[in-house]
């Protein structure tokens, strides 16, 4: 009889019998049965990934810029940090249908070189089909219909592609194990081998993952640490524009952000994204605030729109697109307490325009002011920019990068900003007139 084990899917680690919390990373209602495999050839996997040698001293170490190797794309190199890299591995993420294939078929078509392209979703006439419909040259492009890992891993070791895509990590299954693909054990073993091929002969090798229903990447969270990059697309599959977000990135800056829209030629980039994120108004309305956001290295302007309206039951709605929920509790409560502004018999609806998720503090000055403007029914200055971190005392906190969030908006024409003091410009910003405040009621003031 087949000796059986629960193993976890979201770090793999593995227990003798079920468990309604996993003991290692305490995660609820992960653990899943599994056959034990025996153990894969290699009785230690990991240890080529490692550099092996002597022991060194750091400053006899060679610190030498990677090279990198642009894809075409400037959006994409963006959030790669400026390119391929030689060895490194790149984990893709995202929803079905939402544009990842379709985005690594253009990108492969306009690398030089023999790039290899492994399909275990598609065959090759799938993806011949969707070239052609793409209008994409990729007469160098060499197409691989295959989910065995012995198979592929012969392929790229007698072809030396510089590139390879593997589409995705989740198809893939060793002979070595007998569970089935999309397996914890598979994918750990299918990503730790070929992260071993492309450390040991300089290929840049792109993973493509399934997500879960709560959008986290599916399998091993140890497949996230295995991995250089690691690269979310986001955006609603009933809109055109798309998001490529860097959560992990050994070779450049985390948070980076890549705008595209997608159209009928494929994904294109979006050579100015703040205007993807502000509302088109043929006039000026209430509950309406801009806000500047850095992604990375990006300013983005982003505006805010917040809709309170008179409760019809004892409990008052709040509801937050694109921000954090617990921090609008918060921002109310701060609200409430230092500017006298009661809104516990409103109900509170805030959205981040353009289906963009909002992660920094700098949000709240603006969310506030937002608020504010639709309570009173009182629309908020034309061409007037916020942003500020608002802390529980009601201090109005300084943001990141604020003298780079002002030239963003002052480029594109935005004439008025309130912002922390101690972000206040040393020298005047050309058009731009700027209020620094320390206090949040001291912001609402300047509405009246």
């Amino acid at each position: 009889m087949a000796k059986t084990i629960y193993s976890c899917t979201q770090c793999g680690g593995q227990t003798a019998k079920w468990q309604g919390q996993c003991p290692h990373c305490m995660a609820w209602n992960t653990l899943i049965e599994s056959v034990v495999e025996p153990q894969a050839k290699g009785a230690n996997r990991f240890s080529s990934l490692a550099a092996s040698g002597r022991v060194q001293k750091l400053s006899e170490v060679a610190a030498e810029e990677m090279p990198r190797t642009p894809t075409g794309i400037a959006e994409f190199d963006r959030v790669l940090g400026g390119g391929l890299v030689s060895g490194a591995v790149v984990l893709i993420g995202g929803d079905p249908g939402i544009g990842k294939s379709t985005l690594l078929l253009q990108v492969l078509a306009q690398l030089p070189g023999t790039p290899l392209y492994v399909s275990g979703e598609e065959s090759a006439q799938q993806i011949a089909l969707r070239a052609r419909r793409l209008s994409l040259d990729a007469s160098n492009l060499r197409l691989l219909p295959e989910i065995n890992l012995e198979k592929i891993q012969a392929t790229i070791s007698h072809d030396r592609p510089s590139v390879v895509v593997i589409d995705s990590i989740q198809t893939l299954y060793s002979e070595q194990l007998t569970s089935a693909p999309g397996s914890v054990a598979q994918v750990r073993e299918c990503a730790a081998q070929l992260t071993r091929i492309a450390k040991s002969q300089d290929i840049t090798m792109i993973l493509v993952g399934h997500v879960t229903k709560e959008g986290a990447l599916a399998g091993p969270r140890v497949l996230e640490h295995i991995v250089d990059t690691v690269l979310y697309f986001e955006g609603d599959t009933h809109s055109s524009f798309r998001l490529i977000r860097a959560f992990k990135n050994r070779f450049g800056a985390v948070n980076e952000l890549g705008v595209f829209a997608m159209t009928e030629r494929g994904l294109r980039e979006v050579s100015n994204p703040s205007a993807m994120f502000l509302s088109q108004h043929g006039s000026q309305v209430s509950g309406t605030c801009v806000m500047v956001t850095q992604e990375g290295t990006r300013p983005l302007l982003v505006e805010i729109q917040a809709l309170l309206d008179e409760a019809h039951s004892p409990n008052a709605k709040r509801l937050s697109l694109g921000l954090e929920q617990n921090r609008l509790a918060m921002l109310l409560a701060v609200l409430h307490r230092h500017a006298g502004i009661a809104c516990f018999d409103q109900d509170v609806f805030i959205n981040a325009v353009g289906g963009v998720k909002i992660t920094e503090p700098g949000a709240d000055l603006a969310v506030i002011l937002a608020m504010v403007s639709s309570l009173r029914n009182k629309p908020l200055p034309e061409k007037l920019v916020v942003f500020g971190e608002v802390g529980l005392a009601g201090e109005v906190r300084p943001v990141q990068r604020g003298q780079e969030r002002l030239r963003e908006a002052a480029k594109l024409g935005f004439t008025h900003a309130i912002i922390p003091k101690a972000n206040a410009p040393r020298h005047p910003i050309e058009g731009m007139t700027v209020i620094a405040v320390d206090r949040v009621e001291e912001a609402v003031d300047r509405m009246r």
